[in-house]
């Protein structure tokens, strides 16, 4: 049967009250010119105070107030342009207004890039007097993470020197980049009709999930074998990155690269272990779940290429915009009144753009303004995914709008280590609902299983990159070299380890090192993995402990940025410098496989 595709509608065509409204930002596309010569002309008072840091509390108080007021405009002229930009990226005015934003935020960031050095170059004595002033009382964490890093910042001319290194530096990610998505090209395979497609990335995972098994295969090859060409070119590319880490942290007077990155946070090397060791812990409970995919799948032998295919087949569920908000809200109930309340708010007003339109930007995200409410971009589908999506989204809004309305803009941001806390937590919840609500196996099976996918690629296969990123930085701290071949035995090995003696370990997989973008972002991934154990940690109390456990969460939410993550979560009642959280999260994982086993095999 032909099915005709339907035509995506104009944005015109969308009715107004599933559009975001961003007039609550400026309420004319006048009023953010206007806001636009405003910060223009607050960037030309940087002169009022360069130089002039140490002389007085007073002079520092205004000049913080000054970047303040800077931010606070930057923020509202680049957000307006960039979120009608996305309403349809086709429009060339507010292209324009996305760029000269763009380029606004630029200049505003080199005239305030005096403070931080001009700072440091004072004597720890006036330091101290000037910091220990009453009016500078509010920017004790602020001036704190500054000074805290002050044996860390070299002489000006070795700081201007590292500057003007740092394009070198950048350099093996940006030809990965160019190699990786311009340069590189897979032949094409039979797709399940006999058809001959040519294997992209964007369609590898598809045919990674086919039913049919010969698909699979082939793609896991044809991906594998054509990264094989360039292996030494990829081995020199990451090795190149790996030395540049290690370089910096010297440079800087850091023990290890890993040292050096997670002191941007303040995270103890300690957090970055524990993960490694509790989840290393837990592998007997992966290995029971690669087993039972095999017993699932009916396979003799579970090879790489049948990871992704869904042992469940998908439940037909249409989940309407109104259906998926009235489970996001059933499900959610848990963190009591004051937040359902403000989440009912943002769900009838003006926050979210809810569908597809012609020239929309894809995907989904939350943003906003310190002045503004939350917005929320999406583009729902009658799906599953969409309802979890609206979950998780819902989180990082209601996360901004706590932190905006009980701190100051200074401290109302939140780092990346705890950002995936407050989404990830929101579909904890409304998992947890749905399965105990569920009445129907096969969709209980189907949930069971989706999220045990989420435990294996967010918990178990970033920790397995995060130890692999930590074994090559060794290596070559170690003045060792990181050869195609080497990086291959490595990878091979924790590969094995992880999914354990019921996984044959594709020869093909020990190249897996060589595809992954994020190697060259040293020490990123493992804040997938704690995000995602302290929000199930974290949510795990909820349901247990109530009322008290939803408090403590509610005023995590509303720290912002106003202390050190670790911190933050430790006053959430989430200690990450224990293997506690991650262990109850896996403890969870645990529960869903025996569970899966039952509702599969018995």
């Amino acid at each position: 049967m032909h099915v005709e595709q339907q035509k995506l509608k104009a944005r015109t065509e969308i009715a107004d009250q599933y559009k975001w409204k961003l007039e609550d930002i400026f309420a004319t596309d006048q009023a953010w010119e206007q806001e636009f010569k405003q910060a223009e002309k607050l960037m030309e008072e940087a002169r009022n105070f360069q130089g002039r840091l140490g002389e007085s509390p007073a002079v520092l108080a205004e000049c913080f107030e000054w970047m303040d007021k800077l931010g606070l405009s930057i923020e509202e002229v680049y957000t307006y342009a960039r979120m009608r930009r996305d309403e349809d990226n086709r429009q060339a005015r507010y292209q324009e207004m996305t760029d000269k934003a763009g380029a606004l935020s630029v200049r505003a960031g080199s005239a305030t890039s005096f403070v931080v050095p001009e700072l440091l170059a004072l004597p720890e004595k006036r330091w101290q007097e000037l910091t220990q002033a009453p009016e500078l009382k509010i920017y004790a964490h602020a001036l704190d993470n500054i000074w805290r890093k002050r044996e860390h910042v070299l002489s000006q001319a070795e700081e201007k020197l590292l500057a003007e290194a740092g394009e070198i530096a950048e350099a093996p990610g940006t030809i990965f980049g160019m190699a990786n998505n311009a340069d590189l090209k897979f032949p094409a395979i039979r797709d399940e009709q006999g058809q001959e497609v040519e294997l992209t990335k964007g369609n590898f995972i598809q045919f990674m999930e086919s039913p049919e098994r010969r698909v699979r295969k082939d793609a896991f090859e044809t991906l594998y074998h054509t990264y094989d060409k360039q292996r030494n070119t990829w081995a020199a590319t990451l090795n190149a990155s790996v030395k540049a880490d290690v370089f910096y942290a010297k440079a800087r007077r850091y023990p290890s690269a890993l040292e050096a990155s997670l002191d941007d946070d303040r995270v103890p090397v300690r957090v970055y272990d524990a993960l490694i060791e509790t989840v290393q812990e837990f592998l007997p409970v992966m290995y029971r779940y690669v087993d039972l995919r095999k017993k699932a799948l009916a396979l003799d032998e579970l090879h790489m290429y049948d990871v992704y295919v869904p042992i469940v087949p998908e439940v037909e569920m249409a989940i309407t915009y109104p259906k998926a908000k009235e489970m996001v809200l059933a499900g959610l109930k848990p963190l009591g009144q004051e937040y359902l309340h403000v989440l009912e708010q943002g769900l009838k007003s003006s926050w979210i753009d809810v569908y597809e339109n012609e020239g929309k930007t894809s995907g989904a995200y939350s943003w906003g303004t310190y002045r503004s409410h939350p917005y929320v971009l999406l583009n729902h589908q009658d799906t599953l995914d969409s309802m979890f999506t609206l979950a998780h989204e819902m989180g990082h809004s209601l996360h901004t709008y706590f932190s905006n309305k009980n701190q100051p803009h200074l401290y109302a941001g939140y780092k990346i280590f705890v950002a995936e806390v407050a989404s990830t937590l929101n579909e904890a919840l409304v998992m947890d609902h749905l399965l105990k609500t569920s009445g129907d196996k096969k969709l209980t099976a189907y949930l069971v299983n989706h999220y045990l996918e989420q435990f294996r690629g967010t918990v178990f296969r970033q920790t397995m990159f995060a130890e692999f990123e930590k074994k090559v930085h060794a290596v070559v701290e170690e003045g060792g070299a990181l050869t195609a071949d080497s990086l291959s035995e490595m990878y091979r090995e924790l590969n094995t380890k992880y999914y354990g003696p019921n996984m044959v370990s594709d020869p093909e997989i020990a190249l897996e090192w060589a595809r992954i973008p994020h190697f060259y972002n040293a020490f990123y991934v493992y804040k997938y993995a704690t995000g995602f154990s302290a929000a199930t940690a974290l949510a795990r109390a909820i349901l247990n402990e109530g009322e008290p456990a939803a408090k403590r969460y509610l005023e995590f939410l509303s720290s912002g940025g106003s202390d050190y993550p670790i911190e933050l979560l430790r006053k959430a009642g989430v200690d990450m410098e224990t293997p506690q959280p991650v262990r109850e999260a896996l403890e969870v994982f645990s529960g869903l496989v025996e569970r899966l086993e039952q509702l599969l095999l018995k």
